[in-house]
């Protein structure tokens, strides 16, 4: 009797367990949960945890709650320019109200819903990027841009039950086919610029080379000018010594000029002179000089001063007068010319006189 009262609740405990566990479902923290009863919604989870339902009347359809990507194909898209553009973006959206995606979507699921946001998102980026610039659309900072893609993209998705949190322009380039004339364009560009740095280096170098001549001349000049004024005082100089040396002893002047005469002109280097051995310039090859020796200086007739000079100046008695120094061309120097010389030794400024030789007179012969 036990024995088949226990056979026949074996399959009434069966039962109990497979209602148990039909009327039971498990809501995951990733997802979110609708309890439909006909096709009709009767309960939304959204919190995770275990859920009642009626067994074989209820049926559970879950949805992804995390922050779900979506891709969207290359797509060429033309500014406001005519510049033609090739542009890849990328949305990332989530579900926010169940309900009404499950009405919008039915039971497509997750990849309807993709389908249809994907011309959602491409179109309010073709009439986003077709409003601006390829300039603005190929610059660095495109953030202003995305902003307007996602909102426009966000107002369109709602009806679906979704929020687009983000879109992200991925690549944006140009056609393959004008990428060479756009190369050539920016090549032309940048050589232009070039030229342009080269010409103006260029034209600072030369206003840097023109004051570096300028310079050049203004140094030159001065030192030419210096150095003249230096080549001047030591003619004045010379021509003093000169002029000193030549009163001193006019006949030891001229022997020693014919000296050095002599020294240049024959060299030993088979030179050759064609002239008149009377001439002035073998006159000490033809003889020693020594008549003219020693001359006996002659006394320059005193000058006699003016009424109005004074006594500075004039010339004393037995005085003769300092010669006239003049440079090559026979221009005075010294203080006229504005040049100060250097004051003569005073042994060339009166140089001593040596008394004449007198022959010895012949002895008288004895007488006888």
């Amino acid at each position: 009797m036990n024995r088949a009262i226990s056979l026949l609740a074996l399959p009434f405990l069966v039962v109990v367990a497979v209602l148990a566990v039909s009327s039971l479902y498990i809501v995951d923290v990733r997802e979110k949960a609708l309890v439909l009863r006909f096709g009709e919604v009767v309960e939304v989870r959204e919190e995770p945890g275990i859920g009642i339902k009626v067994p074989f009347l209820d049926n559970v359809v879950k949805y992804d709650a995390r922050i779900l990507g979506l891709p969207t194909p290359p797509m060429e898209v033309t500014p406001l320019d005519d510049r033609r553009l090739v542009v890849d973006a990328f949305a990332r959206w989530q579900i926010t109200d169940v309900v009404q995606f499950r009405r919008a979507v039915g039971a497509g699921g997750i990849e309807f819903a993709q389908r249809r946001l994907e011309p959602i998102v491409t179109n309010a980026i073709r009439q986003v990027l077709g409003s601006v610039p390829s300039t603005t659309v190929l610059s660095d900072d495109r953030t202003p841009l995305m902003n307007r893609i996602r909102d426009l993209a966000r107002d369109d998705a709602r009806d679906l039950g979704i929020r687009v949190i983000d879109v992200r322009l991925t690549r944006t380039d140009l056609p393959e086919q004008n990428l060479t004339a756009t190369y050539a364009r920016m090549r032309a560009e940048r050589e232009r610029e070039a030229a342009d740095e080269i010409a103006r280096g260029g034209e600072a170098a030369q206003r840097v080379r023109a004051a570096a001549d300028r310079t050049v001349v203004e140094l030159t000049s001065e030192a030419r000018k210096r150095a003249e004024v230096v080549r001047g005082e030591a003619d004045a100089r010379r021509n003093a010594i000169y002029a000193a040396a030549f009163g001193r002893d006019p006949e030891f002047f001229s022997f020693t000029r014919s000296m050095t005469s002599y020294e240049r002109a024959l060299k030993g280097e088979n030179s050759s002179l064609v002239i008149q051995p009377e001439g002035e310039f073998f006159d000490y090859l033809r003889s020693d000089g020594a008549d003219r020796a020693n001359p006996v200086p002659v006394p320059a007739p005193a000058a006699e001063p003016s009424a109005d000079a004074g006594t500075e100046g004039a010339l004393q008695p037995g005085e003769t007068p300092a010669p006239t120094e003049t440079n090559r061309e026979g221009e005075p120097l010294g203080s006229s010319a504005g040049v100060t010389l250097t004051p003569l030794p005073e042994t060339l400024a009166s140089p001593p006189q040596e008394e004449p030789v007198v022959p010895p007179a012949p002895e008288a012969a004895p007488a006888n």
